[in-house]
């Protein structure tokens, strides 16, 4: 069985509410914290995009959860030694409670700079070089780089954990997913799919499996829909268009398309136990090690409440 933690959602809530949604979700049971990261929110109902290093700062002084970016970008937006400094800074503040995952990014938050916004295959390439210049950076040695796409001079880290920061790489397609398992210390995906995590281990061996996923409880179901695609429409849209639309107006445009038949087929609304509880159970069958979950809306005290009586019992946690 494995162990749940709680998906915080910088893109719906201010510093304050995520702090204390951290509380509350240590409180119901859950065992550790992912933590968004996004200069902006993927569209303007959602209305809220703070900086996730400092989160994580305030996170370490009101919980003993073990916190994750899930996931950070650091690529094009933040230098890959910036983000080591802020990954060492986070695990000693965090008692080595830190895991840094990385992804590819979407454009809506790393084209902000003017940068040109690479295609997938590049920014393979750049989060492989990336990762192996942050592991130098985790040794806390001074280090020179000059790599393809990333140039460090002299740099050196001063305040490093005992132990380096697992990173931790996301995929959601076969080709990433052969990188993560290449180069990440475990796997990230949002969907309960045994062949990429297949994949992954065959190109990596055995490594933890971290997944996630969006619920909307509320005591009226077709309000809770209704609130789950007025927020997270976006989350049904197809292939590349998460990444490359630049945005957060583009993607309201986008989600137009989606319909509430599509945000209902692929989120659980409402508070029916049996429809949380089949929704996770897709995770524990595919053998992941932790699932995130995360609460659309406002109501998170009634949504933790429901969790921690009525849905993580029935799933053995």
């Amino acid at each position: 069985m494995p162990e749940f933690g709680y998906f915080l959602s910088c893109e719906e809530h201010s510093p304050a509410e995520l702090v204390e949604q951290a509380r509350m979700a240590e409180q119901a049971g859950f065992t550790s914290l992912w933590v968004s990261d996004h200069y902006h929110p993927w569209n303007d109902h959602q209305g809220q995009s703070p900086f996730v290093w400092s989160v994580i700062g305030a996170l370490s002084q009101a919980v003993s959860l073990p916190v994750e970016t899930a996931v950070t970008c650091p690529l094009v937006r933040i230098h890959p030694a910036v983000v080591a400094q802020a990954a060492a800074t986070s695990a000693v503040q965090l008692g080595g409670r830190f895991r840094l995952g990385v992804g590819t990014g979407e454009a809506l938050n790393e084209h902000i700079l003017g940068s040109p916004w690479p295609e997938t295959s590049v920014r393979l390439e750049m989060l492989e070089e990336a990762v192996h210049l942050m592991r130098l950076l985790f040794t806390g040695e001074q280090v020179s780089h000059r790599g393809k796409h990333y140039t460090v001079e002299n740099a050196r880290l001063y305040t490093v954990p005992d132990e380096p920061v697992p990173i931790d790489v996301s995929a959601f397609g076969p080709r990433a997913a052969e990188v993560a398992g290449r180069i990440g210390d475990g796997f990230i995906t949002m969907t309960p799919d045994r062949s990429l995590i297949e994949r992954f281990h065959s190109s990596g061996g055995s490594k933890p499996v971290y997944g996630g996923l969006k619920v909307c409880w509320g005591t009226d179901k077709e309000e809770a829909l209704r609130t789950a695609h007025h927020l997270w429409a976006n989350e049904q849209l197809p292939g590349e268009l998460p990444q490359i639309l630049p945005t957060p107006r583009h993607f309201e445009q986008a989600s137009q398309l989606v319909t509430p038949d599509q945000v209902q087929a692929a989120v659980p609304c409402g508070n029916d136990v049996e429809a949380h509880v089949k929704a996770l159970t897709k995770y524990v069958e595919a053998e992941f090690d932790t699932v995130y979950v995360s609460q659309i809306g406002k109501d998170q005290r009634g949504f933790f409440n429901f969790y921690r009586s009525e849905v993580l019992p029935r799933l053995g946690a």
